[in-house]
Order: structure tokens, then sequence, then C-alpha cells
């Protein structure tokens, strides 16, 4: 069966994350989204683990559906959810190794409840997984993929958007130059890293010591509406093991594709100094020493001057194994864009319920739906505007120091006369 699975997200139990991040409204956003199988994020928080056993029942081995019944916020609202959940977390190790201070952000994937709470009892022992969703532990990532492991070998150990400076196993602030660095006689249990939102395949395609590397793609969302903003296209049977296996044996009749940000949408792609509104490319970053021009403190090295350093290939250079990827902008934004307003606007939320209303989840709009259909419930320059995202025709600012990238899909004149036209005319609603 084909699906959409997007394993890295958050609970509302995590920092700087909405409450609406509930059982009820993940069901919810993942069926409009269209994402079959969706990770819990954070089981190793106990509130939301007591959640999480409480209102998911067993579905198919090593998944769960959500169960009819109340819930936080109310009742779920139905005990046959096409969603399927599994059991994911994100764990942020902070630890010295070879005289440096290292930060690496790891998503843990379990078969079952009896797994995680092994896992649980151990982590208890190393820090205060009460204090937030993504707990925060002094140790090195070897010994935490050792733990998890230790606790049932067909658990997944992925190191998480493995570029972003600050908190990932090739991060230019606290990381690696190698995997083999980094988890030492426990590489060889590494079967998968994640893109993460500032990188895509192409550029991990350019270091051939990833070549063995499956490459997965997830949201790592904090509110409802940013799941599946990246995702996994599957075709295997439904099931935790078949996913697993797919991923581990990198089977490109099992793994379809990857759906990407572009990655200048990233805040970490490019090199800059957001105090300063500084944003540079690495052959700029290199010429001033990677040092701000404006402040003299050291810039953010973002994700591709990383790249460049790690690289022993040119660009568009693809492995004969790699999986292929698609690059999308979501829904709300792209509607956003084709009208010249802000993603909050009350125009944008009207299209979007009417687009998926008439035609399905966001992924059949963004990569299915005909041209004339898209007209018909939206409006000619949305149309326009979802194709050329399809058929990568996109200008973005890069991302950098956390400030994520600026989408450009119609210029500045076609932008100002869409809006004016938007505004002197009747829509759909």
């Amino acid at each position: 069966m084909k699906f959409a699975a997007d394993f890295h997200i958050h609970s509302k139990y995590s920092r700087a994350t909405s409450p609406s991040m509930d059982l009820e409204n993940l069901d919810k956003w993942a069926k409009i989204k269209g994402v079959k199988i969706l990770g819990t994020g954070d089981f190793t928080h106990p509130e939301w683990l007591k959640n999480l056993k409480e209102k998911l029942s067993p579905a198919e081995r090593g998944l769960f559906s959500a169960k009819g019944g109340s819930a936080s916020s109310g009742k779920l609202k139905d005990s046959d959810s096409d969603t399927r959940f599994i059991l994911t977390s994100e764990i942020s190790c902070i630890y010295a190794k070879g005289g440096k201070i290292r930060k690496i952000h790891i998503v843990v994937f379990a078969p079952s409840f009896e797994t995680v709470d092994k896992i649980s009892a151990k982590l208890s022992q190393i820090g205060n997984l009460r204090a937030d969703g993504r707990p925060i532990l002094g140790l090195d990532v070897k010994e935490l993929a050792k733990i998890i492991l230790d606790a049932d070998e067909n658990c997944l150990v992925v190191p998480a958007h493995a570029w972003t400076p600050w908190f990932a196993i090739f991060g230019s602030k606290s990381g690696f130059d190698s995997i083999e660095e980094c988890f030492e006689d426990y590489s060889k249990y590494i079967y998968a890293v994640e893109t993460g939102l500032s990188a895509d395949p192409k550029m991990f395609w350019r270091i051939s010591a990833l070549d063995k590397i499956t490459l997965i793609s997830n949201s790592d969302a904090h509110s409802p509406q940013k799941i599946g903003r990246e995702a996994n296209i599957f075709n295997t049977e439904i099931n935790y093991f078949s996913i697993i296996e797919a991923i581990k044996t990198k089977n490109k009749n099992k793994f379809l594709y990857t759906i990407e940000f572009f990655p200048e949408e990233g805040k970490y792609h490019y090199d800059g100094h957001k105090d300063c509104d500084l944003r540079l490319s690495p052959k700029e970053s290199k010429k001033y020493n990677n040092i701000c021009p404006i402040c003299g403190k050291p810039l953010v090295i973002g994700v591709l001057n990383r790249v460049e350093k790690l690289a022993d290939r040119p660009e568009d250079f693809a492995p004969e194994n790699a999986i292929p990827f698609k690059s999308l902008i979501p829904l709300q934004e792209i509607i956003a864009e084709s009208l010249g307003v802000t993603v909050a606007s009350k125009q944008v939320d009207k299209f979007y319920n009417n687009l998926t209303k008439n035609l399905g989840s966001e992924f059949e709009i963004l990569l299915e739906s005909e041209r004339v259909n898209l007209e018909k419930y939206s409006l000619p320059e949305i149309a326009e505007c979802i194709i050329r995202v399809r058929d990568g025709k996109v200008n973005i600012e890069p991302g950098y120091d956390g400030v994520y990238g600026k989408i450009k899909i119609f210029g500045e004149k076609e932008n100002t006369n869409n809006k004016k036209k938007f505004f002197n005319q009747k829509t759909l609603f």
C-alpha cells in the first residue's frame, strides 16, 4: 500500500509547542494533510506517555490507532481512524567529547509500549524526563544508542535534522564530521539520517561516506498545521516492521521518495547573523573569515557551508541507489503568496478549507490535482502557484541564523497585480 509517513513531531509537553498538539488534533490534521503514519513524538514524557497509553489502541503490528472516548480536549472522532501512530521521540544529548561540547538530537523509533517503558526507566536515571517532551540528557549518543537497542533490537536510532548548526550530528557549532566519529562501534546500527528543513538529499549525495545511509524527512512539527511539511512515501505493508525494514534496506521499491522543503526555505541554509540582518553565501562568509563585518562577532555557519566543507563530490551528483525526492511548499504558504497576504489571513484559511474539502488531502492537491480542479475550488492565481511549485519554478531568499527563507513564486509585479485583483473581486466566499 502506498502511504505517507511523518515520524518526527512533538506533543504539547515540549517547549515552544502549541497546546493543541494533542491526539485529537494530531489525528484530525494527519487526515487533512494526507499522512497515514504519524509519529507520536515525546514518548519519554510521563504525562504524554500516559495519554498515549490511554487513548491509543493496538492496530497493525507495532502501530496504533486512536480510541473512541474522551481525549484531553474532547472526544476523538471515531474508533476506526485512518491515522496510524508509531511510537517515536526526540532526545537531546549534550556532552563533552574530543575536546568539544557536543549537542546532538536523536529520533528514536520503538515497536511497543513495553519497549518504551524499558527505555524511559533507564533514561529517568540519567535526566529529568518530565521537564520537557524532548528531554535533555548529559549522555553520549553512542551510550544512548546502546540503551535503546538493548531495550529492543527492533528500535531505530536516527540522527535528527543532520546539518542544523546547534543540535545536529554534522552541525557547525557542536557536531562531528562523520557518523563513525560520533557513534564509533555503534555506527553499524545507524541506518538512517533525517535531512532537516534546511537540507535536501542532493546535499547529502555529495558525501560518498553517506551512500549507505537512508535519508528520511519529517516535519518536526510544533503545531498541527505543520504536520507533513516534510514526509516519506512508502509502498509497504502497514506495520512497524515493514516500514523499518524498508528504511534499513534502502529498498527503492518500498521506500519510494521523500517530500522535502526547498532547502533555501529552512532557517539555517545560508550563513549569517540575524542581529545584524546579514545573510551570506559560503563564498561571502569566507571573504570575511566567518566574522560578521557589521558587529565583529562570529557568523552562524549554515548548512550549505558545512556541506561544502565535507563534500567530496560536485553539485548535482546522484548515487545509483539514491531514493528520489520531491520539493514542495506547504499549501497555506502557496495560497498566501499567490494572494499577496500573510499565512494568518482569513482568506488563506477559506481557500485552504475549500480545496481540502473538495479535492482531498493537502498532498493530493500539491502533487496530483489538475489545474482545472484547482481553479474550480480556488482562483487561477492559486492554481498557477501550485503548478509552479510542482515544477520547481520557485525563487527563495535563503534562510539564515534562525530566520526562515522568503518564498517568491510570483515576481513583484505579478504579486502586486494578483493582490489588486483579489481585493477588487468577489471571492468564492
